[in-house]
């Protein structure tokens, strides 16, 4: 993979997409954008051909039951529209962003609370049927919701576990400098089952990417730019204007890159019986925990309710100096 590091400002962007000259139907942009997400804001950007995708969950920032309904009601009704639209220069949209509205969090990665619950519940359908729908959306990030679109997570926070999964599943990564990443579950022995393996394994070779998810180590986005990872490295508090750029320097190539990321899923690709076979591994190795391990998992859960609570109580601060 060819990482591009961008440095420079942002390009004045010339809207020249799948669609210039030819504005989206406006019913095509409410058809995504709004039909009542609770965890999700969307905004379709028409001049630059965007579609830019914040979780904003209202609880915490880890892949709840309800963050995951409402990003595959999004991705459904992308999949909906597009193939409903006359013809393809009436697209809203030929890029997708995904990012987080979270200051210093992109997603914290499985709901920790509920598998702890779970697993000490000896209740191996329930967590496969967690498995079964997070993978479900992770593969039509992958497949870029079988719509003629070219997908980015923009990463500038942490991306832990199922986080970090989930930025792996788009065509490309842009993180700011500050951002990690990483699979802390060697931490509380298990192992990252929700496409880690699948997606590292194609984006470097097998014995790094085992190291990697066996390492449990939190790696920066440098790190990760410099391991071939993360494909488009952005300085602090400007990760918008480097996913900008990026659309600005290759939007004229747009339908170029759109069909070399279909080739690359074609040659290698990612399937969903793939991904639910892991992820069945996934479940059944999770009863296999001690009480021990599910204590070191309930401690990695408190400090991150710990973290959520530092940051409301910040945001609180701010919104009574306003």
């Amino acid at each position: 993979m060819t990482a591009l590091q961008m440095n420079s400002a942002p390009i004045a962007f010339n809207a020249m997409s799948v669609g210039a000259g030819n504005p989206p139907a406006p019913e095509a942009v409410r058809a995504i954008r709004d039909i009542g997400y609770d965890n999700l804001h969307i905004d379709i950007d028409t001049t630059n051909s965007t579609c830019w995708c914040y979780m904003d969950p209202v609880d915490k920032p880890s892949y709840t039951h309800e963050l995951m309904h409402d990003i595959s009601r999004m991705q459904t009704a992308i999949t909906q529209t597009f193939s409903k639209l006359p013809t393809q220069a009436d697209a809203p949209f030929s890029w997708f962003v995904m990012a987080s509205a979270v200051p210093g969090i992109y997603n914290l990665g499985g709901d920790l609370g509920h598998f702890a619950q779970r697993i000490r519940s000896r209740d191996l359908d329930a967590m496969r049927h967690y498995g079964h729908v997070a993978v479900e959306a992770i593969h039509r990030n992958a497949v870029a919701f079988d719509a003629p679109v070219v997908t980015m997570a923009l990463v500038q926070g942490d991306a832990l576990g199922g986080g970090f999964e989930h930025a792996l599943s788009f065509d490309l990564i842009v993180a700011e400098r500050s951002a990690k990443m990483g699979l802390p579950e060697i931490l509380f022995n298990m192992f990252p089952g929700m496409g880690a393996y699948s997606f590292l394994s194609r984006r470097m070779s097998r014995d790094k990417a085992e190291a990697l998810i066996l390492s449990g180590r939190i790696h920066t986005a440098e790190e990760l730019y410099e391991m071939g990872v993360v494909d488009v490295l952005a300085e602090d508090g400007q990760g918008q204007a480097a996913v900008l750029d990026y659309i600005a320097r290759h939007n004229r190539k747009h339908n170029a890159h759109h069909a070399m990321y279909r080739a690359r899923r074609r040659v290698n690709p990612v399937t969903l019986s793939e991904l639910i076979d892991v992820v069945d591994i996934w479940a059944e190795a999770a009863l296999n925990l001690t009480e021990a391990d599910l204590r070191k998992m309930d401690r990695l859960c408190s400090a991150q309710n710990r973290r959520l609570a530092s940051l409301q109580s910040d945001v609180s601060v701010l919104v009574a100096a306003e």
